[in-house]
């Protein structure tokens, strides 16, 4: 260096770059410090203006700029002129090398600028005087050229003829300096209504800020980053407006976000990865997409880790330089200017290349979720079962962020070992084969962190095996809450979850611990790795310097890093692997094969709409049917050997509860495995109307559930909503059409869901229509409606086949079709069909139907029990996204925390983490100490009397210190390392660091303690309350709940029991080691004080800056990330629905917009990151230069200490990341806080049931089975209408009563009145005379029996759903199931125990599932027993031998049902009817029914069911 310097100056190597010469400015140091290093400053900076984008208007020119470009091109040739004479005659003016060099660099500077400046003036800043810091950065070569004019006036060689060459430069630097001056005047002439560049951002921020999610960007429109300069670029100036308003509060919405680049348009980037041929593997078209993209990161990568290097290296001189008193200042300034360059280039391009591979994986992961998605359109329903809809989603969630943090780590899977390699180079450097001391230690640990992550990877599989357990019994038990609640089973399931979670939390302990010891040994590591070098070298007889020290201990750091990154880079690897061959292997699931699946032509001729000939089907794909599990041969099989369907008829299907209705509906969409035979379709690519028997509800509108993505068409609709009876209910819902009706439709009663099912089909318009059972969920009127209005109205052209068990509604079908077990037994008319299938109503009179309805029974088939209304009056539009915190994390949630860990852990966790900082900052103090001792001996050879001798509280913390006469220091001459010094500075160093090590230890443990310990008390809070929760307040309302209460014990209790600890942990670390690091540099360069205090306000106001907008993006990416998923588990749950309807492209579309508005908000967020990255940089850039130009003062003025000064640089050299670290780690703790927040909200602000029991009752009771209501008055909600509205009534031991009036007329709410779902505002129940306020609520519940309206099983064998307590004997379950009909059922699911149902009963059909509940109460041996419409979903057969089995079952007993059907309650010995919440009538079905007007009389003859 020092050659080439001499050689390019023509000096002499020992000083090659004099500041001072014969008393003015040496002329080199003049030429390079003064006038090529401002230069390429500004050439750099004008280089980043020349992307600048053309504005669309045309700006008329200021004079200003035309001066401004004309004179930068003029400079340019006056520089280039100026070399002419140089190189005539070099002796003249100094090296002739140097004056090229100098021109050459000031023409190229000065076209550049010109070049910026013209693209300026085009742009939007073509109205102003442009970016101020380019006219300032112009200025800067003006010191040199004043500096060299001063110099030919003092050797007046300014206008001798004797050296033409000197007066022809002479003229020419006048020249420059003369445009110089032009230019200043030409920046400052006044531009017409100046403005500043403040309203520049505003009239760019309100083109930014795009109004309407999904409307295309227009060309004008500036987007995120799109057209910006390269200044912009580097340091996001264009993020600016965005974290303002962030800051200001004003981010709401995803709306308020850049749109993203147009590269990364989720759009463009599915096009562009779906080119590549879905049955290639994903890996591939990934590659071929964005792998060249990708790799060329790497080079980036590569010049950022090199330039790394470049921070200790220069430390290293920088230190020599201060050691030796002989090396000449100029070094000392190279040095220094060394490591500004080095660590903002450094930081430049580390910065650019996070961003960049941020933009990669953005697009790796909006392809991925695409392609997910487009496949689970496309999939065939029978090969998607194998995999349940909770891993399908996960594939879109879990794998794919998997993939996307490979994606992130994939770059250090190679630059680690690089980084290892040239860091142990440079060791060896320093220290020569001494280093191999330190490796081998190092490397004794890779394999004991491989053995401890191996163990953390195993306790993970296992705590994530009881994790998805407890996940999938609590999802259970919220949703099955009410028969839990019913049946008293809660402490039962409570028991179980507790136990799931007991194991769960067992591995987690595991895993902690296991961490902590890594922990450890990480934090350890750097410390024992240097002591063990330090300690070879000595003994080699090596005499340790300042600079070998503090050089070697930066690069052990160093070393550190890849040493310990390396098995989670690899693990990460390991993990995307997996992900991507689960990804895989879905993506590799059969498609739906139409074109195979239908025949093309129809044999019969035009006149047929669906024909199937010797057809078979199954469910299961043929290769399986003999390798399944015997779990499935219940299977069933469907043989259609001749099936002809003429256009426009209406073809009815009878059969018996899983006989195979609903599988000839699937056969006929394609939704089934065809095995043989020909299935012919007219008008194939129109789809089909179809009407599930599960009704399928979005959640969205009532109307746009019914366009379902049509036009809207009000004659059409209107006359659809007639049609399907749904107009009462739109006017009783609080926003009639407009309402939202939750997910699932849970604001919806059954009879709605079905209703809106139905319209949605018939909206449809298209000709053959498939309906299933859409008359089972609604009463006699409704079901009637239907027929007339709707199935023989609306529908009466189009061909249509309907399944149904409500056979009276038949007659006026075309032809029937009888179907058991898979096989057409029988078509024929209905006069032929209907007397084959059994229990035919008694009352034929449909035609004399009263027309006149009694006007309080406008048909309000209300939502259930008045609840929609209730839960809606206020608020129609029930997707209250939780409401989206505004601001900080309460202290209050903080003090939640801290209690939950326990007062006295979380201080002595404080205090263990004071004592590592402190031992470890104390031991780095004692080497530079030691140092600094050693090289005053070396240069002095007098006393070692170091400036301070160290005050006996710093030895407190060795062992070592309180035994050593500390006097001996001050007193004895020491000789210069000598073996007694050597071996008393290494003792107390390893003290220290020992010290350091244990309460290393002691920290982590405590740690891991305390956050298990935190997560025991809060889970079981929150599933205390869960079990205590007040279930119907309201449908919607608990609808809410039920997802914010899963989200809670998911998502949030996840951050409780891993995230939070993990990031809290790095927070208190980062913030220990900054406080430890800023003692050190000033205590080792107090004025450093000067310059920390500014850039502390500035780190100050950006990070409080940052944090504002981060968290609302988070905040924003968040809540527009959950509706990615909905709408994911929502199409899997409606994928035949969507297929028959042909609305396949349109959720595609759907999806992509969702996921475009979650992409923009995770890139603002990820930007935002990148924005305070390389502020934070530039602070460290700052720090490090600032050092270094204070310790180049102090040692001119010899009070520099190179010991201590080595120190504060080697620290400061990792300010940025603990920086970075600390504001990250802080944010991420504010955002993982947010979930105690919730969980806290949780315990506190749901309603609870009462827990209190003021009566104790005897074992028996009720012994008789009296049930006594006494003006019984009961409101949903406080402020609504009265559900029962003094109610009175008695029924007697033994009595079977049916009770019977409209929706809404309050039937239900007696049952929960009388279970005590809900409390009473006044009035009492009495049972066998015992109030049933005064009983517990367990005992209560567990002495009656029901059958709820909706059957709900519980995933899990049959004896799980029986009797999940485990009191019976198999005998009684057998005997149970025979009595209810589901014997064969059940045994031809499989011989052998247990017997399992599938996810919440799937394998029985819907009349099966409600047969098991009713086999659930038979057991209970109660002595009252609540039906609610049990058999509503099952044939009339079955229901015959159904109500002969209660009737003997429950011959002494109190029996109350609920009825829709009236014939199942004409033999009972009362009838109850309801009506608007009162007592109407109460006799015997006899006499009522010959009573003449009487409300019984009326729902007779309006519809016999």
């Amino acid at each position: 260096m020092e050659n080439i310097l001499a050689g390019l100056c023509g000096t002499s190597p020992e000083d090659p770059l004099p500041v001072w010469v014969h008393g003015s400015v040496g002329h080199c140091f003049n030429q390079l410090t003064l006038n090529v290093i401002p230069h390429v400053i500004l050439a750099v900076v004008s280089a980043c203006f020349l992307g600048t984008p053309r504005s669309g208007s045309r700006v008329p020119c200021r004079p200003g700029w035309g001066w401004r470009i004309a004179i930068s091109f003029v400079l340019a040739g006056l520089f280039l002129a100026d070399t002419i004479p140089a190189t005539v005659s070099p002796q003249e003016l100094g090296p002739v090398y140097l004056a090229v060099l100098a021109n050459g660099t000031a023409t190229l500077t000065w076209l550049t600028h010109g070049l910026a400046l013209l693209m300026l003036l085009k742009s939007i800043h073509g109205t102003t005087r442009g970016p101020v810091a380019l006219a300032l950065l112009a200025l800067l070569p003006l010191p040199s050229l004043v500096i060299t004019l001063v110099w030919y006036y003092q050797s007046r060689a300014a206008w001798s003829p004797a050296h033409p060459a000197a007066s022809s430069r002479f003229a020419i630097l006048c020249l420059q300096l003369a445009s110089l001056l032009v230019y200043v005047i030409g920046y400052l002439l006044p531009t017409t209504g100046r403005q500043d560049l403040l309203s520049i951002n505003r009239s760019w921020q309100q083109d930014q800020l795009v109004s309407e999610a999904g409307i295309s960007v227009p060309d004008q429109q500036s987007v995120a980053e799109d057209g910006e300069s390269w200044f912009s670029r580097f340091f996001y100036v264009w993020m600016n407006p965005l974290m303002k308003r962030g800051y200001q509060w004003k981010l709401n919405q995803p709306q308020d976000v850049y749109v993203l680049p147009r590269q990364l348009q989720a759009a463009r980037v599915c096009d562009h990865s779906h080119h590549a041929q879905e049955a290639v593997r994903l890996f591939s078209v990934l590659h071929a997409a964005f792998g060249l993209r990708f790799y060329s990161l790497g080079l980036l990568k590569l010049a950022g880790n090199l330039l790394g290097f470049s921070g200790p290296l220069l430390l290293n001189l920088l230190v020599n330089f201060m050691e030796s008193r002989q090396e000449p200042l100029s070094h000392g300034v190279l040095y220094a200017l060394g490591l500004f360059a080095g660590s903002f280039l450094g930081a430049l391009l580390r910065n650019q290349f996070s961003y960049q591979v941020n933009k990669v994986t953005l697009m790796v992961r909006a392809a991925v979720v695409s392609a997910i998605y487009r496949k689970a359109l496309r999939v065939s329903s029978t090969s998607l079962t194998r995999f349940t809809g909770g891993e399908i989603v996960n594939f879109m969630s879990t794998d794919t962020s998997r993939l996307v943090n490979f994606c992130l780590s994939f770059h250090e899977v190679w630059s680690l070992p690089f980084q290892f390699g040239i860091t142990l180079y440079l060791l060896y450097q320093q220290v020569g084969v001494a280093f191999l001391g330190g490796l081998a230690l190092a490397l004794l640990l890779v394999p004991i962190n491989k053995v401890i992550a191996n163990r953390i990877v195993m306790n993970n599989k296992e705590m994530l095996k009881h994790k998805d357990t407890r996940v999938k019994l609590m999802t259970e038990f919220l949703c099955g809450i009410h028969v839990i609640k019913f049946y008293a089973w809660e402490k039962h399931f409570s028991a179980r979850i507790n136990a799931c979670r007991a194991k769960e939390l067992q591995k987690l302990q595991a895993i902690k611990y296991l961490d902590a010891v890594c922990v450890y040994l990480w934090a350890a590591l750097p410390v024992v790795v240097s002591i063990a070098i330090f300690i070879t070298y000595v003994l080699l007889g090596q005499q340790l310097t300042a600079t070998k020290v503090f050089t070697a201990l930066a690069l052990v750091g160093m070393l550190i890093l890849p040493l310990n990154s390396f098995p989670w880079v690899l693990n990460g690897t390991l993990e995307a692997k997996v992900s991507l061959d689960r990804i895989q292997r879905f993506l590799e699931l059969m498609d739906q094969d139409l074109e195979a699946y239908y025949a093309l032509d129809s044999p019969s001729g035009t006149a047929a709409a669906m024909e199937m000939q010797c057809a078979a089907f199954s469910w299961a794909p043929a290769e399986e049917e003999s390798t399944r599990q015997p779990l499935s041969t219940g299977t069933l099989q469907l043989h259609i050997e001749n099936l002809l369907v003429r256009k426009g008829m209406l073809l009815g299907v009878v059969g018996k509860v899983g006989s195979g209705k609903s599988s000839l509906l699937a056969a006929v969409t394609g939704e089934l495995i065809k095995q043989s035979g020909r299935v012919y379709v007219c008008d194939l690519e129109h789809g089909f109307g179809l009407a599930t028997q599960e009704p399928w509800i979005q959640f969205t509108t009532v109307r746009e559930n019914i366009l379902f993505g049509r036009e809207y068409d009000a004659r059409l609709y209107e006359e659809v909503v007639e049609a399907c009876a749904l107009s009462e209910d739109l006017n009783i819902l609080p926003a009639g059409d407009q309402t939202e009706v939750g997910e699932n439709g849970v604001m919806l009663s059954g009879g709605q869901k079905a209703r809106i099912a139905l319209a949605r089909a018939v909206y449809q318009e298209k000709e053959l229509y498939l309906l299933d059972d859409p008359l089972a969920a609604v009463d006699a009127d409704v079901a009637n409606h239907l027929m007339r209005k709707c199935i023989l109205g609306v529908l009466k052209h189009k061909t249509r086949i309907l399944c149904t068990h409500r056979t009276e509604f038949l007659e006026k079908a075309d032809a029937l079709l009888l179907i058991d077990n898979g096989r057409i037994v029988k078509t024929g008319t209905p006069a032929d069909i209907l007397p084959l299938v059994e229990a035919f109503p008694k009352f034929k009179d449909m035609d004399k139907r009263r027309k006149d309805k009694a006007p309080d029974e406008q048909g309000q088939e209300e939502a259930v029990e008045t609840e929609a209304d209730e839960s809606m009056q206020n608020n129609h539009l029930i997707h209250k996204e939780e409401e989206k915190k505004e601001g900080a994390v309460a202290f209050q949630v903080y003090k939640t925390y801290w209690l939950a860990v326990g007062s006295c852990l979380a201080l002595s966790i404080l205090f263990s983490l004071l004592l590592m900082q402190a031992s470890r900052n104390i031991a780095d103090w004692w080497l530079s100490h030691w140092i600094s001792s050693i090289s005053q001996a070396a240069n002095t050879s007098v006393m070692v009397c170091s400036a301070s001798p160290p005050s006996p509280e710093l030895l407190l913390f060795s062992i070592v210190g309180l035994v050593s006469p500390i006097q001996a220091l001050d007193t004895t001459p020491v000789p210069s390392n000598g073996s007694l010094d050597v071996n008393f500075y290494l003792i107390v160093y390893g003290s220290i660091a020992g010290a350091n090590s244990l309460f290393t230890i002691l920290r982590a443990f405590l740690f891991a303690y305390g956050t298990i310990r935190a997560a025991t008390v809060i889970h079981n809070r929150l599933l205390q309350r869960a079990l205590k929760v007040m279930v119907r307040k309201s449908r919607a309302v608990w609808g809410f709940c039920k997802s914010l209460c899963l989200d809670v014990l998911l998502i949030d209790l996840y951050c409780v029991d891993d995230s939070l600890p993990f990031i809290l942990n790095i927070f208190l670390a980062n913030m220990y080691g900054l406080l430890g690091m800023l003692v050190i540099i000033t205590y080792g360069l107090p004025w450093i004080g000067l310059i920390l205090l500014p850039l502390a306000a500035l780190y100050f106001s950006i990070q409080r800056y940052y944090r504002r907008t981060s968290r609302e993006l988070k905040r924003l990416y968040s809540v527009t990330l959950s509706p990615i998923y909905t709408h994911f588990s929502e199409t899997l749950s409606g994928l035949s629905s969507i297929r028959a309807m042909r609305a396949t492209q349109r959720f595609e579309l759907e999806n992509q917009l969702r996921l475009e508005e979650n992409q923009r908000c995770l890139f603002g967020s990820n930007t935002a990151v990148q924005w305070l990255d390389i502020r934070l940089q530039m602070i460290g850039v700052a720090v490090v230069t600032a050092i270094a130009g204070i310790a180049i003062i102090q040692h001119q003025k010899q009070l520099g200490n190179p010991g201590l000064v080595g120190l504060a640089l080697s620290y400061a050299l990792s300010v940025t990341n603990l920086l970075s670290g600390l504001i990250s780690s802080f944010t991420m703790t504010e955002t993982m806080m947010v979930s105690v927040e919730r969980t806290e909200e949780y315990t506190t602000d749901i309603p609870m049931e009462p827990q209190d029991k003021l009566v104790q009752v005897a074992a028996d009771w009720p012994s008789q089975g009296l049930v006594e209501f006494q003006q019984v008055v009961l409101a949903y909600r406080a402020g609504l209408p009265n559900a029962l509205d003094g109610v009175s009534f008695t029924i007697y031991p033994g009595e079977k009563v049916g009770i019977v009036g409209r929706t809404g007329s309050g039937k239900s709410t007696l049952f929960l009145a009388l279970f005590r779902m809900l409390e009473l505002k006044s009035g009492r129940i009495l049972l066998d005379g015992v109030d049933s306020q005064l009983v517990g609520l367990e005992e209560l519940r567990s002495r009656l029996a029901i059958i709820p309206q909706d059957p709900f099983l519980f995933s899990g064998s049959v004896r799980e759903n029986l009797d999940p307590q485990g009191k019976r004997t198999d005998a009684e379950l057998h005997e149970v199931l025979e009595q209810c009909h589901l014997r064969d059922a059940v045994t031809r699911m499989g011989e052998s125990e247990p017997i399992e149902l599938g996810k919440r009963g799937k394998r029985l059909s819907v009349g099966q599932r409600q047969l098991v509940c009713l086999a659930r109460a038979l057991l209970t041996q109660a002595k009252v027993l609540c039906i609610d419409e049990a058999t509503a979903s099952v044939d009339q057969k079955t229901d015959q031998l159904l109500q002969q089995t209660i009737r003997q079952r429950f011959a002494d007993k109190t029996v109350l049902t609920i009825a829709h059907r009236l014939n199942t309650i004409l033999d009972s010995d009362r009838v109850l009817v309801m009506q608007a919440g009162r007592v109407a009538e109460l006799d015997s079905p006899t006499h009522l029914s010959k009573k003449d007007g009487s409300l019984f009389q009326h729902l007779l003859h309006s519809g016999q069911q």
